[in-house]
């Protein structure tokens, strides 16, 4: 069975062009478009992974992660942020709430399945909460 990925973003063509560079590279992706709703399907779910905005209307991707982190059904679900959010500090922002990794936007469309794929590895380490 092909890794199972949720994207938790609120803009439409970013939530449809993740979707569609992941599963063309064979993923199975879910799409959220809140936080609300992404917390939802990572519990009924359980990816392997989920690429987080971190803004987000009402509850944001960085609330959102840390609610993952305090809940026993998805504490060890790996979250990689994924966000317009590029300067200085904001990485250690997004991994003091929880994530795994940061990815920027705009992606690169050429390299963005491969950043994605080092955190579905199973190699990679799971996240921890500070």
């Amino acid at each position: 069975m092909s890794p199972r990925i949720l994207v938790v973003e609120d803009n439409p063509a970013n939530r449809e062009l993740v979707t569609d560079l992941l599963e063309a590279a064979g993923y199975q992706v879910h799409a959220a478009a809140s936080a609300e709703d992404g917390l939802r399907l990572a519990r009924e779910l359980r990816p392997d992974l989920i690429l987080m905005d971190l803004s987000l209307p009402g509850m944001d991707g960085l609330e959102a992660t840390r609610a993952l982190r305090q809940d026993a059904a998805t504490s060890n679900l790996r979250v990689v942020a994924l966000t317009a959010h590029a300067m200085k500090g904001d990485e250690a922002i997004a991994e003091r709430a929880g994530c795994s990794g940061y990815l920027t936007k705009p992606i690169d469309t050429r390299s963005f399945v491969e950043s994605v794929s080092r955190f579905v590895d199973p190699g990679y380490p799971t996240p921890t909460q500070d």
